[in-house]
């Protein structure tokens, strides 16, 4: 059976919604960070990152949530996941995962994780001061460019919606008016409706 580790309020709520969604038989374990059980040795022989999600699978650990998502569309061909065979299609979703992974993400992290950057309190104080700026630029990009409708990729839902959800959780607390995203706030309401993603919710 899959593990996933996961923790409120992280990315990890992505992969947690797809195993939802693709009817997996799995087990959620609830990482406390507030009691730093992330750099916890028990933990870290799970992820050496210090970080959520992993999901245990019966071959091994996995994280990083791109990665993660793509196993269980790969995992679950019948399932509203599942990833296309084209290629190119394929090529397309993780190409929107990962520009919220590598662009999306690191732009919010500025807010509370400026130390990673720097050891500078006036520097970190200046990144968290354009973390709105920044995360509103690139929902301006999502909005306008590559937000199809009414999901991710068009009429067809796909591992790229969870993801992009999950990280539209953290708007409003980075100063993002998201009623300037039409297309994005449809997008939030449609995935607040899902049963997968309210049985996500109630179990963290």
């Amino acid at each position: 059976m899959l593990t996933l580790f996961s923790a409120p309020g992280t990315c990890a709520f992505a992969s947690h919604i797809a195993l939802e969604e693709a009817g997996a038989d799995f087990s959620l374990h609830v990482v406390d960070f507030s009691k730093q059980e992330q750099r916890s040795p028990e933990f870290l022989s799970i992820n050496p990152k210090g970080r959520v999600p992993a999901l245990r699978t019966d071959r091994g650990i996995l994280t990083e949530t791109p990665a993660i998502l793509a196993f269980i569309g790969q995992s679950f061909p019948d399932s509203p996941v599942a990833v296309p065979g084209d290629p190119f299609e394929f090529a397309r979703i993780q190409s929107f995962n990962a520009y919220l992974c590598s662009t999306v993400h690191v732009a919010h992290a500025h807010k509370r994780r400026g130390s990673r950057w720097s050891d500078d309190p006036a520097v970190i104080e200046a990144l968290t001061l354009k973390v709105a700026s920044n995360m509103s630029d690139c929902c301006a990009l999502i909005e306008n460019e590559m937000l199809a409708g009414p999901w991710v990729m068009g009429e067809s839902y796909s591992i790229a919606d969870p993801y992009l959800y999950t990280i539209c959780g953290w708007l409003e607390g980075d100063g993002v008016d998201v009623s300037r995203f039409p297309g994005i706030a449809d997008h939030i309401r449609r995935m607040a409706e899902r049963p997968a993603v309210k049985r996500a919710k109630a179990a963290i």
